[in-house]
């Protein structure tokens, strides 16, 4: 447990410290490039809290095995901005007299940061996957006779359905209704039906009929499908 508890410290140690010096060398870069007073302390914080953010995002898409390309490009937007501030501070740049090509780029780079964050927080979580249809078997329904072969190489007659279960006189066939396709939920919609639902089970010890929870919802008729769904 000590050990635990002395390597996890030693790895904070190294994140502030890491941190604090990147987070300098952007301040200086940024007053460098005539962003002065507290705007030269805004471009740090904007750089690590995209480099945050898009490093958040694309872990969950990967743990959701969603396509991540546009936070992972994100990201490294980021942290070329961060990695680019340290090397120019080493003494490669001469602060006093900064390049009006990197003055633009640090001046733009609010707009940069702006749209990358804006992408960032509308990108549309997972959602769950519709479950597969049940086949004939899970369904119940008796697979159609087959005739056996005799041994003697002569087909037997497929049995006959079960007398008392067979109609006298055969009904004209009715066409049903094609059933409406389940619409996908959002993910916060999905948490509300399942809570109703057990709230309803925990009450009356009877599952939740789907029209009701529809109804509770304040949702359309055609939607009672996909509540159902999630239940």
């Amino acid at each position: 447990m000590r050990a635990h508890l002395v390597r996890v410290d030693a790895v904070i140690v190294q994140a502030v410290i890491a941190g604090a010096l990147s987070f300098s060398h952007l301040h200086d870069l940024a007053s460098a490039a005539g962003q002065g007073g507290w705007k030269a302390w805004a471009y740090p914080v904007s750089v690590d809290l995209l480099l945050v953010a898009a490093w958040r995002r694309m872990r969950q898409l990967q743990r959701a095995e969603q396509a991540s390309g546009g936070p992972r490009l994100w990201f490294l937007v980021a942290l070329a901005a961060s990695l680019g501030a340290n090397v120019a501070t080493a003494g490669l740049l001469d602060l006093d007299n900064v390049p009006a090509s990197l003055r633009v780029v640090v001046a733009g780079w609010p707009a940069v940061a702006f749209f990358g964050g804006t992408l960032l927080a509308h990108t549309p979580h997972s959602q769950e996957a519709p479950a597969p249809p049940a086949s004939d078997t899970e369904a119940g329904t008796k697979p159609d006779p087959v005739a056996v072969d005799a041994p003697d190489g002569d087909a037997l007659p497929a049995p006959s359905p079960d007398p008392e279960t067979a109609p006298e006189i055969a009904a004209d066939p009715v066409t049903a209704p094609a059933p409406v396709p389940a619409v996908a939920l959002p993910p916060a919609l999905v948490d509300r039906v399942r809570a109703l639902a057990d709230e309803h089970r925990s009450t009356t010890g009877s599952p939740a009929d789907p029209d009701a929870v529809r109804a509770r919802l304040g949702l359309p008729p055609s939607m009672t499908a996909s509540v159902a769904a999630h239940l």
